[in-house]
C-alpha cells in the first residue's frame, strides 16, 4: 500500500485463483524419484530462498528424507562437492531477478551427473516440474510452497508416512 503499488494489489487478489492452480499441479516424476531416496538438496535464491529452506524442512518432517536447503549460489561453495551422479535436486524457481543465477547452478549440477528437478525454468538435462507462470515476483514463491505442499502430502504418504503425524515431532506447542 506504501508503495502504491497496483500489480502487487492485483497479484495478491489473484492469490486464491493462483492457489488452486498451484495445488492441482503434478510433480509426480519428483515424487517418483524421491519414494526411496535417502537425502537430497533444496535450492532457491533471493526471496525462493525461503521456500527452499521450509521445503528440506518439510521432506524430513513428512517423509523423513534428509534434505538441505541452499541459495544457489552457496551451494556451489562446498555442498556441490558431495553431488554425484543421480544425487536429487530441487531447484525451485520462480520468475524474478534470480532466476538465471538458479538456473546456471542447475545447468552445474546437471553437468555433474544430479537427477535435477527445476520450476520456473528450462534447464537441458533436468526435468522442469509444473509451476503457475506469469506472477508478481513476490507472490510467486508462496505460490510455489502450495504446490510443494500438495506434492509432499502425497510422497510422504507413498513413502509410508502419515503427513499429519510425523515421528517423534508432538505438531502442538504448549505455552505455559
Amino acid at each position: 500500500e506504501w508503495q502504491e503499488d497496483d500489480g502487487l494489489r492485483l497479484a495478491v487478489a489473484d492469490l486464491p485463483e493462483a492457489f488452486a492452480k498451484a495445488i492441482a499441479l503434478d510433480w509426480s516424476p519428483l515424487s517418483a524419484r524421491l519414494v526411496r531416496a535417502s537425502s537430497s538438496y533444496v535450492l532457491g535464491r533471493g526471496p525462493g530462498f525461503a521456500i527452499a529452506s521450509e521445503a528440506a524442512l518439510k521432506f524430513k518432517e513428512t517423509c523423513g528424507l534428509h534434505a538441505e536447503a541452499y541459495s544457489a549460489a552457496e551451494v556451489l561453495h562446498g555442498p556441490s562437492a558431495i553431488v554425484q551422479t543421480s544425487f536429487p535436486v530441487l531447484a525451485l524457481g520462480v520468475e524474478d531477478a534470480a532466476l538465471p543465477q538458479l538456473v546456471a547452478t542447475a545447468e552445474r549440477l546437471v553437468a555433474q551427473g544430479a537427477d535435477v528437478f527445476i520450476t520456473g525454468a528450462d534447464v537441458a538435462g533436468a526435468t522442469r516440474l509444473p509451476s503457475v507462470p506469469d506472477l508478481h515476483p513476490l507472490v510467486a514463491p508462496l505460490v510455489t510452497i502450495a504446490g510443494f505442499y500438495a506434492f509432499i502430502e502425497g510422497l510422504a504418504r507413498r513413502r509410508g508416512f502419515h503427513p499429519d503425524t510425523p515421528p517423534h515431532l508432538r505438531k502442538v506447542t504448549e505455552t505455559v
